[in-house]
């Protein structure tokens, strides 16, 4: 599965370290330094996945992630020395995929960038149906979704909740079930995410994200989608 990734890192032997990791899987590899090269040079190739640390002159990783989020959905993943639970959190609500706390072992950083681009390279018999939930549609083909006829922009991670959801309709889905649909089982992801996830997409397709009437909480269980 050869892809084109951009890794922004402004510590020269972290990047030079993940590009001999990366090449070796066979991915092709643009480093650059800090984050405004990371927004030209995105914007410039279109890589397959972004790594992005968060600590960069110029414009850190967050900043970074907040302007590529706003012009597509390709995924990013995010390198972090701030382990603690509220700064993870903040880059997923940010747009980011994933997230690896430094220090961090390449081989579990090989197998996350494995897992992102499994996710965005979906086969043809995958993608066959349109779900539709009310005046929600979820295209897994064209990856997309619109709410009332209007056009929603998704993250990665929250059009595979959305689309998980959408298949089975009034289902009941706990945070782990949604957790591994998005990130895989992984010890290190906590069931916040998935909250972080939810409320972000409640913004995008409620009328009223304080009183949702699409993605529902069943307190006690997770979350539903329903028909509004």
């Amino acid at each position: 599965m050869c892809a084109h990734v951009l890794v922004a890192e402004d510590d020269p032997k972290q990047a030079e370290l993940l590009r001999r990791y990366l090449e070796r899987e066979g991915h092709e590899v643009l480093v650059v330094h800090d984050g405004r090269s990371a927004i030209d040079e995105a914007r410039r190739v279109d890589p397959d996945l972004v790594v992005l640390d968060v600590m960069m002159p110029g414009a850190d990783g967050l900043d970074v992630c907040r302007v590529l989020r706003a012009e597509s959905d390709l995924p990013i993943l995010m390198l972090t020395a701030r382990s603690t639970e509220d700064d993870l959190l903040l880059g997923l609500d940010l747009g980011a995929d994933d997230y690896v706390a430094k220090p961090y072992s390449p081989r579990e950083l090989m197998a996350r960038v494995r897992t992102l681009l499994r996710r965005t390279r979906r086969s043809p018999e995958a993608d066959r149906q349109v779900f539709q939930v009310g005046d929600l549609l979820v295209d897994p083909v064209r990856h997309t979704v619109t709410a009332a006829n209007t056009p929603v922009d998704c993250t990665l991670a929250e059009f595979r909740i959305i689309e998980t959801m959408a298949a089975e309709p009034e289902r009941v889905f706990t945070r782990r079930q949604l957790l591994e649909r998005i990130h895989g089982f992984d010890r290190f992801i906590t069931a916040r995410t998935v909250d972080v996830h939810v409320m972000n997409l409640r913004k995008k397709i409620e009328p009223d994200p304080r009183r949702p009437v699409r993605l529902l909480t069943v307190y006690g269980v997770g979350y539903k989608l329903t028909c509004a």
